[in-house]
């Protein structure tokens, strides 16, 4: 890392294969697009197929060379600043942690609406109260933002145990399903014209939808100065968890659809009301649906904890680099964490839940804070992808892991890669069917993207000249 103090604490190497792999899981693996997949019927089968082509691979074959090529803290930061200069890799890191704010109180909103069937009908009363909502937004941000700061050995256990829910979840999940198909038959026919997407708009945009269920596996690389030998470790780490959430995507989806039709699944609670139906058919006890219902909390929990201690040190190392204050790139002395990058990004994902559930239903804010991520989570991508071919032609050393295929290859996956982001930036601002005031719609995503690129160019102008100030001051 550029400009370290020599008496800065320095961070700790507590990553492993396994934490790694996890951490990916816990990024990535969102259960709430199982449920928003089969509410778009079997033909989603074929995209998450397609997503798995078009983007998974790409992102997780330009991770793989550019972690290996530029190890250190910081990750999408550092390959952007490398390949394009300054400015641009403050502004992708800018507006990667910035749309993760919305990203917390969504995927936290999900898990308060899952632990709800814990609570049988008393908790019914509960599924229409923002409160109750931000409420469980707010106390999980501040528990795993203190877990985070205490030290990833204490950390990457939420991670790690978070992880492990999501996808015995979905192992519950199929195997109900399967054993209920067996019985009873499935409660959506899966014949051939039904797994075949229907060519229209609105599929197309949901398409865009699915696509942003794969991002996730850029963020173990953001801690590369604290993972044990990265160039190693998140090859590995990319290939176990890409494969676990290739089947869990598809076998989750599937297994939903044997339990709902597509018009009986919703975004915030389709899941359960899947795993409850199956449950019922098969007059299983209570006490099952309520163990599903605390791993689906746990896995909304995850990908919150994943995503603020990862997405964290992007604000650390452009502390460090004096595009923001110097506070940001402090490490604790005694517990080895950049506790303040933590703790200003906790506190303003808080305020976040807190700001996005005034005035609004529980409804309208989770679609209004999924909607506001999907298109500042990636922009960045597009430069990560540029990024990924810019640097084709520059020399390596022997211990740098290359795409196989070579040059050539990875300018094809990047490539690919960069037009279906773009591709699905484009469709996720075409506003929905029901939207009563589309261009209004548009010119609001248009606006907002518009002034967090354009707050992030004031950030830092400011720093640049401060840091041209003291420059002179030293000469």
């Amino acid at each position: 890392m550029a400009d370290v103090a020599l008496d800065q604490p320095r961070l700790k190497r507590a990553l492993r294969f396994r934490d790694l792999t996890l951490l990916y899981l816990a990024s990535a693996l969102s259960i709430r697009w199982v449920a928003t997949a089969a509410a778009a019927g079997p033909g989603t089968l074929v995209v998450w197929v397609t997503a798995l082509a078009g983007f998974f691979l790409p992102m997780a074959a330009s991770v793989m060379e550019l972690s290996s090529r530029y190890p250190q803290e910081g990750g999408l930061y550092i390959w952007t600043r490398e390949a394009f200069g300054n400015f641009p890799g403050f502004i992708t890191a800018w507006m990667y942690w910035m749309s993760n704010l919305p990203y917390f109180p969504s995927i936290l909103y999900f898990g308060a609406g899952s632990i709800l069937f814990a609570a049988g009908e008393k908790g019914h009363s509960l599924a229409t109260s923002p409160a109750y909502f931000m409420t469980f937004a707010v106390v999980w941000l501040a528990i795993i933002m203190l877990v985070n700061i205490v030290g990833l050995d204490a950390g990457k256990w939420l991670n790690n145990i978070c992880s492990t829910a999501s996808w015995i979840s979905i192992v519950v999940l199929v195997a109900l399903a399967g054993v209920c198909a067996a019985r009873f038959g499935p409660a959506t026919h899966f014949h051939a014209a039904a797994l075949i997407p229907r060519p229209s708009l609105r599929n197309a945009i949901f398409l865009s939808t699915i696509f942003f269920a794969f991002s996730g596996t850029e963020t173990g690389s953001f801690m590369g100065d604290e993972i044990e030998n990265p160039r190693r470790t998140i090859p590995l780490a990319l290939l176990a968890s890409g494969l676990t959430l290739a089947v869990c995507y598809l076998a989750g989806t599937a297994a939903l659809l044997v339990a709902l039709t597509p018009g009986e699944v919703s975004g915030v609670d389709g899941f359960m009301r899947g795993a409850a139906t199956l449950c019922a058919r098969l007059g299983l006890p209570w006490p099952l649906v309520v163990a599903m219902a605390a791993l689906l909390a746990l896995n909304a929990i995850g990908g919150a904890a994943a995503y603020l201690s990862a997405t964290s040190r992007l604000p650390f190392v452009a502390g460090i680099d004096r595009y923001l204050p110097p506070v940001f790139g402090r490490v604790h002395p005694r517990f080895h964490t950049p506790w303040v990058a933590i703790a200003v990004y906790g506190l303003s994902g808080m305020l976040v839940a807190a700001l996005g559930q005034a005035g609004t239903t529980v409804r309208g804010a989770y679609d209004v804070l999924v909607s506001m991520a999907i298109v500042t989570t990636f922009l960045p991508f597009l430069f990560l992808f540029a990024a990924m071919i810019r640097v084709q032609s520059r020399p390596v050393s022997a211990e740098v892991r290359r795409v196989p295929g070579g040059p050539r290859a990875a300018i094809a996956l990047a490539a690919i890669g960069f037009l279906s982001t773009a591709f699905t930036i484009l469709l996720s601002i075409i506003p929905a069917d029901e939207e009563p005031n589309k261009p209004l719609a548009v010119a609001k995503v248009l606006v907002s993207t518009a002034a967090l690129i354009g707050s992030g160019a004031i950030v830092f102008s400011i720093a640049q000249r401060k840091r041209r100030a003291v420059g002179a001051e030293e000469s």
